[in-house]
């Protein structure tokens, strides 16, 4: 019986001093997982100055600032290196062929974000090439180089810009070119009266897309371009029929186009 009992006691004192010790071993393991888990870092957005630097730097009005700088580059590199001396001096004679046509269409793409006028490239491009060869090189051209214009405007500009367009025409604009961007631009390639430059920049700050933009360039670009190109293939005869043809072709879509552009202006000065 005595050891009954005394077998029973000391096994419930085993059992407390074993649940006490188990006790004591949870306690700080999970008071250190605790402290552990509440002093976890956390992700702090950098304060320090270079920081601040460059999201003054990525700014949409920093980046304008830059495409306005480059574009002054351009143009102050244009009066410097003056590529309209083509037409007097002609090309390179170390280059020719297809290689001289891919350099003109690279220098041709240059001059266009430069704003050099594009009739008197289209008019090198033949006098140098040729008709064929002329027009391949000064498409080429006029596609790479709405392209380079259009991808400096919409990375450097359209942020800066976008916020401006509270006018009504231009928010009727803006959203002509947003929704049908493949017929106004082919539109603005037709017709005579629209500044390359400025087509591709105000492209650039409305949400059209890349596909349509290339693509309305370099088919809306085709009758002018020809037109050019052919008339300064064949500058050397004047009298020639297809000089004619080629001089009307350009002649008559810019007549037309003033006269819609004068009675368009009419027509708002009544409204």
């Amino acid at each position: 019986m005595l050891d009954a009992t005394t077998r029973s006691g000391g096994t419930a004192t085993a059992s407390r001093r074993a649940a006490a010790t188990e006790l004591a071993v949870t306690v700080p393991t999970v008071t250190t997982v605790s402290i552990v888990t509440s002093g976890a870092p956390t992700s702090v957005p950098p304060t320090g100055l270079l920081a601040r630097c460059t999201r003054t730097l990525l700014s949409p009005w920093s980046r304008l600032s830059l495409l306005l700088v480059l574009l002054a580059a351009a143009g102050a590199s244009v009066l410097l290196f003056q590529p309209q001396k083509l037409l007097a001096h002609g090309w390179p004679p170390q280059l020719g062929g297809a290689a001289a046509a891919v350099v003109f269409a690279v220098a041709y793409g240059l001059c266009t974000v430069a704003f050099v006028p594009r009739p008197l490239l289209n008019l090198a491009a033949g006098a140098l090439f040729g008709s064929q060869l002329g027009l391949g090189a000064a498409l080429a051209g006029t596609v790479l180089g709405a392209g380079a214009a259009f991808g400096l405007g919409r990375v450097l500009g359209q942020d800066a810009l976008r916020p401006l367009l509270r006018g009504r025409w231009l928010k009727a604009a803006d959203g002509q070119l947003s929704r049908h961007g493949f017929r106004s631009m082919l539109a603005a390639r037709l017709f005579p009266g629209v500044p390359f430059w400025a087509a591709n920049y105000c492209a650039a700050v409305s949400r059209m897309g890349w596909p349509a933009f290339l693509l309305a360039t370099a088919l809306g670009s085709v009758p002018n371009t020809a037109a050019y190109v052919v008339a300064g293939a064949r500058a050397s005869a004047p009298t020639s029929p297809t000089f004619l043809i080629a001089m009307a072709c350009i002649a008559v879509p810019a007549l037309a186009g003033a006269v819609v552009a004068w009675r368009k202006r009419h027509h708002l000065r009544l409204r």
